[in-house]
């Protein structure tokens, strides 16, 4: 199993991204509900029924419903191919944490990770096991039970360790929503369709090298999304089809807490070393 970064994230552009394990999923596209006739983003009203909204107002519904992730205060999850994360983030204390876990303690090659970044400094807490965990480079130094400050001289611009404030999205929900090419509304706050993801490159969700191997078929990935009650964002699932070697998989992204999310917590001074160069790269 090699372990690669998940574009920017499933644990996020804006904030940690060791990616996706390149391990086959099992994983099938969900059949939209035929019951709702698919329009286009372009604004042409649906075929039938005049009860189904234009195109148009479901995109702008869709849209409008990452605005609130730009404030910067929520809880997020983000699972794919045997990789999960959950986190916060807090930018009124310009801060925010996330936990990943990616393939499984019978894999290969295992890792958890707890990163921290409470500006100006971020701390990594890396758990690395499996078969082949042995022959990772100063695995002796990384595996310590105890939280590694990062050097910000080290990790700038670096979208694998660094948090850029200004981008709070660790999944880049709105940069998928801008590239919605057909949508139909499935329900009250349920919307479906495809969005053409080769748009998509910076999106933490996904990694450009599957974007790539995807092809033409980039162009068209199914989608879902769910609304919470006051239009916000409450989950996307995007069914990226079988290419190559690798099966059909899901990716799944949630939102919530909205404004209720709180700081991340600094990891006490008892708790911390400083990273080792091993550190930096296993993950440049």
């Amino acid at each position: 199993m090699t372990v690669r970064r998940l574009s920017a994230g499933l644990v996020a552009a804006a904030l940690f991204t060791p990616g996706l394990a390149a391990c086959n999923a099992d994983g099938t596209p969900t059949a939209g509900s035929s019951a709702s006739p698919s329009v286009s983003a372009s604004g042409t009203p649906a075929a039938s029924g005049s009860a189904a909204p234009a195109a148009g107002d479901a995109k702008q519904a869709l849209l409008a419903s990452t605005r609130e992730i730009s404030n910067g205060n929520f809880r997020f999850t983000m699972s794919g191919v045997g990789s999960t994360a959950e986190g916060r983030v807090h930018e009124p204390t310009q801060s925010a944490e996330i936990r990943a876990t990616i393939g499984k303690p019978t894999d290969d090659l295992f890792m958890k990770l707890d990163v921290v970044h409470y500006k100006p400094d971020s701390w990594v807490k890396l758990e690395l096991g499996g078969t082949t965990a042995k022959s990772v480079p100063g695995v002796q130094k990384l595996n310590l039970g105890k939280y590694q400050h990062l050097d910000q001289t080290r990790i700038k611009g670096n979208r694998n360790l660094g948090f850029d404030f200004e981008k709070v999205d660790p999944a880049g929900s709105e940069v998928l929503t801008q590239g919605i090419t057909e949508v139909r509304q499935t329900g009250e706050g349920a919307y479906a369709g495809t969005i053409d993801v080769s748009k998509a490159a910076e999106a933490g969700s996904l990694d450009p090298t599957i974007i790539t191997a995807l092809g033409a078929q980039a162009k068209s990935v199914p989608f879902t999304a769910k609304l919470d009650p006051q239009g916000r964002l409450s989950e996307m699932v995007l069914q990226i089809p079988a290419v190559a070697q690798a099966k059909a998989q899901e990716i799944r992204i949630t939102y919530s807490d909205y404004g209720t999310a709180t700081a991340a917590q600094k990891p006490t001074a008892d708790q911390v070393v400083e990273a080792p160069a091993e550190l930096y790269n296993l993950f440049n």
